[in-house]
């Protein structure tokens, strides 16, 4: 093996020109999807304090965030219903309404912009009168399990109103196994499920909880999200909605994960999500507002470091400034 002075890696450093042609590219809008907030009300463009430049929208003025979606390149959406203290209640009832926020969104957004891909989530956390993701129930695999059934309805309701694909997060052993067969029993053998596969307790949620109106009211969600402290099982999360029928497998949080995101690479040919979560984006954005770094330059290395690590679709709230950000 030759050393210095023979080997000078700065020779492949040496230009600008030598070093584009060696990086990695900058992944294209097309493989990124953009998190849309869906709130009750008309005329609603409420801003969301802890995540700058992000906003609630009603239904009536989804247009405008998916004009400028589409603007960036970006052909995906994943949409989160935000839905008033009236709609929960300890069964969830409200999550499979038909006429809920999120499948008059569906319909708005297919209607006006049929190129769009709509996604939705996959859980009952907003809509529980406690705000958890399990049922109330004696046990905690009784919690689970009558958990199924509502993610499963949830998950029709969404296919009935136009979603491309449904992306279960509530982190339920066996909620990829129940929708997957409740969509093809239906019909919608068709509709791709993105499962929220590997998705830690982590502390990086803070920012989607208050836009989201999520947190639970009781209580954390260890007992049935992963672990980031036990990387073997939350690995075994990942094979095993493989196993149950899922399309896409994600990884959220991101930044703080990419190891995950390596070794699932190199153990499935599935595609790799990973969810650039809200507390990553206001994290950077703090960085930048107190001087501490250039915020396009942060942005582009953390979306470089979560390529190098296997992710083939970002999810990420800075695709609403792709061509300022991240565009070469």
């Amino acid at each position: 093996m030759t050393t210095f002075p023979i080997t000078r890696l700065r020779r492949l450093r040496s230009s600008p020109a030598i070093r584009d042609m060696l990086a990695l590219p900058m992944p294209g809008p097309e493989r990124f999807i953009y998190p849309v907030f869906v709130t009750a009300g008309r005329g609603v463009k409420a801003e969301i304090p802890t995540m700058p430049g992000q906003h609630r929208w009603s239904v009536d003025r989804l247009g405008e965030v998916a004009a400028a979606v589409a603007g960036q390149g970006v052909r995906t959406l994943l949409l989160f219903g935000v839905p008033p203290p009236a709609a929960k209640s300890p069964d969830a009832a409200a999550a499979a309404d038909p006429e809920g926020l999120v499948p008059q969104a569906l319909r708005t957004l297919r209607a006006d912009f049929p190129d769009l891909q709509l996604f939705t989530d996959v859980c009952i956390c907003a809509y529980t009168s406690d705000g958890h993701c399990e049922l109330p129930a004696a046990t905690p695999a009784a919690r689970n399990d009558r958990a199924l059934d509502a993610l499963a309805r949830m998950a029709l309701c969404h296919a009935a109103a136009g979603a491309a694909g449904v992306a279960p997060s509530a982190m339920m052993d066996g909620q990829v196994q129940a929708i997957r067969t409740a969509l093809d029993a239906a019909g919608f053998a068709d509709r791709l499920l993105m499962s929220y596969s590997t998705k830690f307790a982590s502390a990086m949620y803070g920012p989607f909880r208050d836009a989201a109106g999520s947190a639970p009211g009781h209580g954390d969600r260890s007992g049935y999200q992963a672990d980031y402290r036990d990387l073997r099982t939350a690995l075994r999360e990942a094979a095993a909605d493989a196993a149950e029928g899922a399309d896409i497998l994600m990884v959220k949080p991101a930044l703080f994960y990419l190891d995950v995101i390596c070794e699932l690479r190199k153990n499935t040919a599935l595609p790799l999500a990973a969810y650039n979560v809200s507390g990553e984006y206001a994290m950077l954005h703090a960085a930048a507002e107190k001087g501490y770094g250039d915020l396009r330059a942060m942005v582009r290395e953390a979306i470089f470091a979560l390529a190098r690590a296997g992710t083939d679709i970002f999810i990420s709230y800075w695709a609403l400034r792709y061509r300022e950000l991240l565009q070469p």
